[in-house]
């Protein structure tokens, strides 16, 4: 049975980016069809250039399309408004990258708990649901330390927590493994596997790696900015 688009957490038709730097024309993203339905777990795979950062980018709103339809969690992505994109931005998804993007001067918690702050939430929930999500990611004991004190494998818990604090329904994941040892990759697809079964998140991870692959209820794959799969 074909899901109905209100069950959709991602749908495209005919997506499209192109880059123009001068005179030339790069096709990042190149008229494709995409249907994710709420829930899944989608493993993104792609040689370098094949488009799987750009259509990420696209997903979480922080890219605009050049032509074609884009609906992530409800949101019409083309036709929003600078407002509704960073409203989207803060609600509706959580970015994960692979190089942690924690901001250095402040500590772990203040990392987590900026997002929220920024959605003018009020301080007092922010810090608890913060402190919950540490706990559960086994980073309490790091909470007052700054990124530089903390190890890949933290920097990337912490970036985690950070992408929950607000409760998106979607995570988007960038080569979230990129900078981490095996043993630390593993720990990082198993929390993002346990958001996707035990609360129903969809989780889209664009990756090199096959860590992510025995968990995956759906594989996406680009090439060319096209999915060939």
């Amino acid at each position: 049975m074909t899901p109905k688009p209100d069950e959709m957490a991602i749908q495209a038709r005919l997506l499209t980016r192109i880059y123009r730097p001068g005179s030339q024309q790069v096709v990042g993203i190149d008229r494709i069809d995409l249907d994710i339905p709420r829930g899944e777990m989608v493993v993104l795979k792609g040689n370098s250039g094949s488009g799987k950062s750009t259509l990420l980018a696209l997903l979480a709103g922080l890219d605009h399309p050049t032509n074609g339809q884009l609906t992530v969690g409800g949101q019409n992505l083309v036709t929003a408004s600078s407002s509704q994109l960073t409203r989207f931005r803060r609600e509706v998804t959580g970015m994960v990258f692979q190089s942690f993007n924690l901001l250095p001067t402040l500590t772990l918690i203040e990392n987590v708990c900026l997002p929220a702050l920024l959605a003018g939430r009020s301080y007092g929930k922010v810090q608890a649901r913060a402190e919950e999500l540490l706990d559960w990611l086994d980073l309490s004991p790091r909470r007052s330390h700054l990124p530089a004190q903390l190890s890949g494998g933290e920097m990337q818990r912490t970036a985690i927590a950070r992408a929950l604090i607000n409760d998106p329904a979607i995570i988007l994941a960038d080569e979230p493994t990129g900078n981490l040892d095996s043993k630390n990759g593993d720990i990082v697809i198993g929390l993002l596997t346990e958001l996707n079964r035990k609360t129903g998140r969809t989780i889209v991870i664009a990756t090199h790696s096959a860590l992510a692959d025995p968990f995956a209820t759906m594989q996406i794959r680009l090439k060319d900015g096209k999915i060939t799969q």
